[in-house]
């Protein structure tokens, strides 16, 4: 059983089935809303819903052209990164993080970096050779992508090895809601910064160290043999965390600081002191 498969599981047999999910928020069967840092491990750290990225999925959804024929989509998705950057970039899809990074560093094995937003002493990423993104589109289903400098040498490495990537073909719809999901990103990060995660510290503090909204486990307090008895007791309390021990978890954004009241009041009991 996985991680994933783990903490599914224990959702479900505490709460049944989720039926909606909004903001940072899962509303389930048993009518109990459940606070999420986990957020499909980062995809819906813009919130659950979509926002205008499902509705550009839905517009084109209706437009019938739901094969992974070239659109005007794809393009879409490259500007959009190029302007998350700052800078101009080739961008190529994956389905998956070590094909998408086994392919970065082939061309690029000096200068690759993963972007992770609002992460603490990020680089200048457009100085970057190549940038390894994960869309904020909180969709089930996986996408990386590998945005190269638009460069000469680059562009000839490309031409020469491109054929050897196990790159990805997305529908047109799903393409439409990656690239409006970076837009909204580019717009999330002029309006979210440290005053909207601190006012959780006293509650979270306890067991994780945050940088930025990104919440690391205090290893020293949690060890790795009870981070599954940790899982269980914060679901038990209404909140779902990253069921990875070495990732992070996430501050929910725009939650009221009372959804932690009950974790506060029962405090882990296998903590060490």
């Amino acid at each position: 059983m996985s991680e994933l498969d783990f903490l599914c599981g224990e959702i479900t047999r505490r709460y049944g089935n989720i039926t909606r999910a909004r903001g940072a928020f899962l509303y389930t069967e048993k009518n109990v809303r459940l606070t999420d840092l986990y957020q499909e491990n980062g995809k819906a750290i813009l919130g659950w819903g979509g926002n205008s990225a499902f509705t550009m999925l839905k517009n084109v959804l209706n437009r019938g052209i739901t094969g992974r024929y070239d659109t005007a989509f794809n393009g879409r998705i490259q500007k959009a990164v190029s302007d998350l950057l700052g800078d101009r970039r080739i961008t190529y899809l994956f389905q998956e993080k070590k094909s998408a990074l086994d392919s970065a560093l082939s061309i690029c094995p000096e200068n690759t970096s993963i972007y992770r937003p609002w992460i603490q002493g990020a680089p200048n990423w457009s100085g970057i050779d190549c940038v390894l993104i994960c869309p904020p589109l909180p969709w089930g289903t996986d996408c990386y992508i590998a945005a190269f400098k638009d460069t000469a040498e680059n562009g000839a490495l490309l031409s020469k090895a491109q054929e050897s990537f196990r790159t990805a073909r997305f529908p047109a719809p799903l393409c439409a809601a990656i690239s409006r999901s970076i837009y909204n990103l580019i717009k999330a990060l002029q309006e979210r910064s440290e005053k909207d995660w601190f006012i959780y510290d006293k509650s979270l503090t306890p067991y994780w160290e945050r940088k930025g909204p990104y919440l690391y486990i205090k290893k020293e307090i949690i060890p790795e043999e009870k981070y599954k008895d940790f899982i269980c007791h914060c679901l038990d309390n209404s909140v779902v965390i990253n069921p990875y021990y070495d990732q992070a978890s996430i501050v929910p954004f725009e939650a009221d600081r009372g959804v932690f009241s009950s974790l506060v009041k029962n405090p882990f009991i296998g903590e060490k002191k």
